[in-house]
């Protein structure tokens, strides 16, 4: 794999996991788009002024590689259904009250899944790459368990059941990561949440395979976020990484994005076992809470790390994306995580 050097990147490097916060003019834009009242250039321009502050925001705090928010979708999965061919879409159960995960689009299998056209990826690629020359650059898109998990494979997978299904969607995805290979993506990010929450009849060791069979295509840099959910600041299950090992240490990626900010920094025994193989990437910023980190918190959340895990194979992050949040708090947090990761990084003399 194409890794990044030492060289390329300083001492515990900083990103976010991917997603960004809105900017507040992009809501009724949104509506726009909905009823139709926006025409293709109209989108095409908001979506690309949208990104631009987005990167904006990132290179002003300091952060040393940056992704495009995801703004191109609402969240960070629901919209890559509508490139996917052979489901249709069942309705909710529940459509009242407050939102929550009962809510999510659902999807059964008609026949087997495919996706003409890719999911896009590439082009969000080369869009950001405009707008950030020069600059190192990550794309994070869905694992094939993040999108399982709303699909049913129904009759059109047979006897392969949610296997075929798995399989399809890793071919699927992994020519999307070859894409952005190809693009020139320092990293490229599977988010999968549904790791930890694997579809039913998926166990942990069979998950981690179907991410890996979706990695094998990757020509370069690869990373895996696992998190809990982050669905209105609000985990989906159990948030234990033991009961996720040693699957999750044999996944075939260079980089494992982490959530510990939200959670007390817990679960930070298990470090030693993954940064055998891995750079971990420490969630230190809490993106579920309103309160905004100081720099010391942060620079001490970076150390308690450091008690587990070597400078070398450390990067700095948050916990999840910051699509949860308003954009001025956002701000702010990027704005501490990299104050406090100067902090340490002039302790260790880089």
């Amino acid at each position: 794999m194409r890794e990044l050097s030492p060289t390329d990147l300083p001492a515990l490097a900083t990103m976010g996991v991917g997603s960004y916060a809105t900017p507040g003019w992009m809501f009724p834009f949104r509506k726009a788009i909905r009823n139709g009242s926006a025409g293709s250039d109209d989108i095409e321009e908001a979506f690309e002024d949208a990104t631009r502050v987005v990167v904006a925001d990132q290179i002003d705090a300091g952060v040393d590689i940056l992704s495009d928010g995801e703004l191109r979708r609402q969240r960070f999965v629901y919209e890559m259904y509508d490139r996917l061919r052979g489901i249709e879409r069942v309705p909710h159960g529940r459509r009242l009250g407050v939102p929550g995960y009962d809510m999510a689009p659902s999807f059964k299998a008609e026949k087997r899944v495919t996706a003409p056209d890719g999911l896009g990826l590439a082009a969000e690629f080369k869009a950001l790459q405009r707008i950030a020359p020069g600059h190192r650059l990550k794309m994070a898109l869905p694992g094939p368990l993040t999108f399982a998990n709303n699909i049913d494979p129904n009759l059109a997978y047979g006897e392969t059941g949610i296997e075929g299904l798995l399989s399809d969607l890793s071919d699927i995805i992994g020519a999307e990561l070859a894409a952005l290979g190809q693009a020139g993506a320092d990293i490229m990010q599977l988010d999968e949440p549904g790791f930890a929450n694997p579809p039913p009849g998926v166990s942990m060791a069979a998950g981690a395979a179907a991410i890996n069979r979706t990695l094998a295509t990757a020509s370069g840099t690869t990373a895996v976020h696992v998190c809990f959910g982050n669905n209105a600041s609000r985990p989906f299950v159990r948030r234990d990484f033991g009961r996720l090992m040693p699957a999750m240490a044999d996944l075939d990626c260079d980089l494992l994005l982490l959530e510990f900010a939200n959670r007390e920094m817990a679960d930070l025994a298990f470090l030693p076992a993954l940064s055998a193989r891995h750079t971990v990437a420490a969630g230190v910023i809490d993106v579920k809470s309103f309160h905004v980190e100081t720099p010391d918190e942060v620079a001490e959340r970076i150390r308690t790390v450091l008690d587990h895990v070597p400078p070398e194979s450390l990067y700095v992050t948050a916990d999840c994306g910051f699509s949860a949040i308003p954009r001025w708090l956002a701000r702010k947090k990027l704005q501490a995580m990299v104050a406090g990761t100067k902090i340490v990084r002039h302790e260790l003399g880089f």
